[in-house]
């Protein structure tokens, strides 16, 4: 998590409040309880974005709220402080009241990636007040899941789908749950999870405190909180003049073409001020594609896309984290997922599928007070689909500019230097195409291949030795044999079976008769 002060509206000051000045900087002065506090100030975290400090006097007391606010805003810690601080840890005098064992608190993401990001943050946030969590997600053996919770458990976070099936198994208990948070709720419901999210809710106490955190608030999202919350207090870190976009991000919107991208992408990835990035792709195979052609240039890539396995996926994202790859080529399946400081770029190889995808692949970057720049092709097909989003997040590129890897402006706009090319190593030697066995047409001299039995009267030993069946036979009838071999009849290879026996023949013409290796085949009536 960035240490730099966010500066966004708090999106409730009045008109009366001008010279308003915030005063509750710190968490300590929030009412954090000092070891939450001190386990944040360890890792250099102390002052509360706009966010937190809106959140945590409500959430605190225990009331419901639906938070709403930007992408890479600081919404962990807003949930994430007061489901720890109203969790009851182990060594606490009051322990003995509760249900030893059972999970106090669930936390539910949309994705696998997220739950492990909101699982590490709280396991930051909770250090020192010793609580037992958990992260639950599909994709990996049931078995230390299981174990885990029977163990026991305190804080569970996970995705809806093993969420549920754990607790259909009664191996999840949740009726003993106090605070119940769900992140992303938007994103819930674009991937069809609000029916789990229910069944989820309705094992829970109706006495829980329910936090909602969304990005947007589409009307089913307005439903689930009307139908499961409290007199939620709504929060929202922004003004209502405010777009949805992260301020601090510089837009580029180009129309290019495919065959020019790879290149295009290469020299981006070249430009001043370069940290990590992440290039996001429309599919999977694209994902794969790209992530392999940047390899091959020479650049520290990893893709991560839904084919890879859950393992794979980890140790790519892993490996993203600590620096060991600066580039990760992603589907939307990550655009939730990945928190990670240092991401200067991000690059929409193809064009998103509507302006909420646009906001969330764009909000990787600029985060918690810092700039970045986010770079989007548009193809000649998508250029309806992108007007769309433009008019939507009301962005002056409802014309993109044409765009070459060549192009003057893509050297300014991004600083990049006009010498380097889309390449940082020479490309890999292919390996020569290796002869195809089956002898072909006309390039074999026969052998033991399939296919047209070798060569049209080019062979030197007149004919095919032990050739493909059902081919041409070379021999005399064309004239070049060079070992005088005749007429076709004069061939030496041994003749074909007759009787119910013999091949079946195709026919192909009544005027022509065909060589079977032996004496010339009549046409067959």
């Amino acid at each position: 998590m960035a240490h730099l002060r966010q500066t966004l509206d708090w999106g409730r000051k009045s008109h009366e409040s001008e010279e308003f000045e915030k005063t509750l900087t710190t968490f300590k002065d929030l009412g954090v309880m000092p070891e939450i506090a001190d386990a944040l100030i360890d890792v250099g975290i102390e002052e509360a974005f706009p966010i937190q400090e809106m959140t945590l006097g409500v959430a605190l007391m225990g009331t419901d709220l639906i938070g709403q606010a930007r992408t890479g805003t600081g919404k962990t810690l807003a949930f994430g402080i007061p489901v720890i601080q109203r969790t009851v840890a182990p060594h606490d005098a009051d322990y003995d009241q509760v249900v030893a064992g059972k999970p106090q608190a669930l936390i539910v993401a949309p994705t696998r990636e997220l739950a492990i990001q909101v699982a590490s943050d709280i396991a930051v946030a909770s250090k020192r007040r010793g609580t037992r969590n958990l992260t639950i997600y599909g994709g990996v053996p049931y078995e230390s899941q299981l174990d885990a919770l029977e163990a026991g458990v305190d804080i569970v976070v996970g995705t809806p789908g093993r969420l549920l099936d754990l607790a259909n198994r009664g191996a999840l208990d949740l009726s003993h749950v106090k605070s119940l948070v769900l992140d992303e709720a938007d994103e819930m419901l674009d991937l069809g999870f609000l029916p789990d999210v229910e069944s989820l809710l309705a094992k829970t106490p109706e006495t829980r405190q329910t936090m909602l955190f969304s990005a947007t608030m589409p009307g089913a999202i307005v439903g689930l909180a009307r139908k499961h919350m409290r007199h939620p207090m709504n929060i929202r870190a922004e003004s209502g003049e405010d777009t949805q976009m992260v301020p601090a991000t510089a837009q580029f919107v180009w129309q290019a073409h495919d065959m020019d991208k790879p290149e295009i992408v290469g020299r981006i990835l070249q430009a001043d001020d370069v940290g990590r990035v992440i290039i996001f792709t429309r599919t999977k195979r694209t994902a794969q594609r790209v992530a392999d052609e940047l390899i091959d240039r020479g650049f520290p890539a990893s893709p991560l896309h839904g084919d890879m396995a859950q393992p794979a996926r980890e140790k790519a994202l892993t490996r993203f984290r600590e620096g060991k790859i600066d580039i990760l080529v992603a589907t939307d399946v990550a655009a939730r997922g990945i928190d990670v400081a240092g991401i200067t770029h991000v690059i929409n190889y193809n064009c998103p599928e509507d302006d909420k995808t646009y906001v969330h692949r764009i909000g990787r970057t600029g985060r918690a007070g810092a700039s970045g720049i986010a770079v989007t092709f548009v193809d000649w097909a998508d250029i309806t689909r992108w007007k769309l989003i433009n008019k939507a997040l009301g962005l002056p590129f409802d014309e993109p500019q044409e765009t070459y890897s060549t192009s003057d402006h893509l050297f300014h706009d991004l600083g990049i230097d006009r010498n380097v090319k889309g390449r940082i190593k020479p490309p890999a030697p292919r390996e020569p195409k290796k002869d195809d066995d089956r002898g072909g047409r006309g390039r074999s001299g026969g052998g033991n291949g399939g296919g047209r039995g070798g060569d049209r009267g080019r062979s030197s030993n007149g004919g095919s030795s032990n050739g493909g069946g059902g081919g041409r036979s070379g021999g005399g009838n064309r004239g070049n044999d060079s070992s005088g071999g005749g007429n076709a009849g004069e061939q030496q290879s041994a003749p074909l079976p007759t009787g119910d026996d013999a091949p079946r023949i195709r026919k192909r013409s009544r005027s022509r008769t065909r060589s079977r290796g032996g004496d010339p085949v009549a046409k067959s009536e």
